[in-house]
């Protein structure tokens, strides 16, 4: 699994060698704020999607060829609940809007820009969305599809929540995606909850990740056959939608 950092960065998308993107990234970078400066290639901002925590996109006559980037960066922004600051004039403006919707637009700066207003803007957005304001990350494991989803309904006002079928799947999932806990079943085909959380403890990437069982089996022999495994908890299928919220609540209030 890929060496991943997740410490956070302010992305900044100028398709063409811009003094104004590279000012703006040295004045962040003054002020401690990690960037990701990028001529808004793909493949080189998905590699770091996980650490990105703002996206500021400066536009020009070329936008119209930028569908694919705004396409990737809509979908970037809607699947981590980022926002995205534009900066452009106003013909460009109307037309990145075509691709991303403005309920993900943080704001939309007319050129010629005021430094200082932006800054302004992104300090304001960092302060207010740092990692312990934000939505915790839950990732279900568990081979019920239709459990999964009733789990899903459960958490998604309260949390970002991610599914996995099977163990492979949620390794893969937890290799471009940081989640904060793991539920997962414990008796699966192919490989089953103990495995999966083995897998997972041996991996320097994901030993870290909590992981709570959530199951049908309470009989003494399963419950420890994994404490040397050190779940964060052994939860039954049997608790219902205040018991599980009220569990996940009190273990990040613990964590923190």
């Amino acid at each position: 699994m890929a060496n991943i950092n997740y410490q956070k960065k302010i992305l900044i998308v100028s398709p063409t060698e811009s003094f104004l993107a590279k000012s703006l990234a040295s004045k962040l970078e003054a002020e401690r704020h990690k960037t990701l400066l990028s001529k808004g290639k793909i493949k080189e901002i998905d590699e770091q999607r996980e650490q990105i925590e703002l996206i500021i996109v400066f536009t020009n006559e070329d936008i119209g060829e930028m569908t694919e980037t705004l396409v990737f960066l809509k979908d970037l922004a809607d699947d981590r609940e980022l926002k995205l600051i534009l900066i452009g004039d106003e013909v460009e403006y109307d037309i990145a809007k075509k691709t991303i919707p403005e309920v993900l637009i943080l704001e939309w700066f007319k050129r010629p820009l005021v430094m200082d207003d932006l800054l302004r803007s992104i300090r304001k957005y960092m302060e207010d969305n740092t990692a312990e304001k934000r939505k915790k990350t839950v990732l279900i494991v568990d081979d019920d599809i239709t459990y999964m989803r009733t789990v899903y309904e459960w958490l998604k006002q309260e949390y970002h929540v991610g599914m996995a079928s099977n163990g492979v799947q949620a390794i893969s999932y937890l290799a471009k995606t940081k989640a904060d806990l793991v539920l997962l079943d414990y008796e699966m085909p192919i490989a089953n909850g103990p495995q999966v959380l083995s897998m997972l403890k041996s991996d320097t990437e994901t030993g870290h990740v909590p992981v709570m069982f959530l199951t049908g089996h309470s009989d003494r022999e399963s419950v420890l056959s994994v404490v040397g495994l050190k779940p964060a908890d052994y939860l039954l299928k049997t608790i219902d939608k205040e018991g599980l919220l009220k569990k996940l609540e009190e273990f990040f209030k613990k964590k923190n």
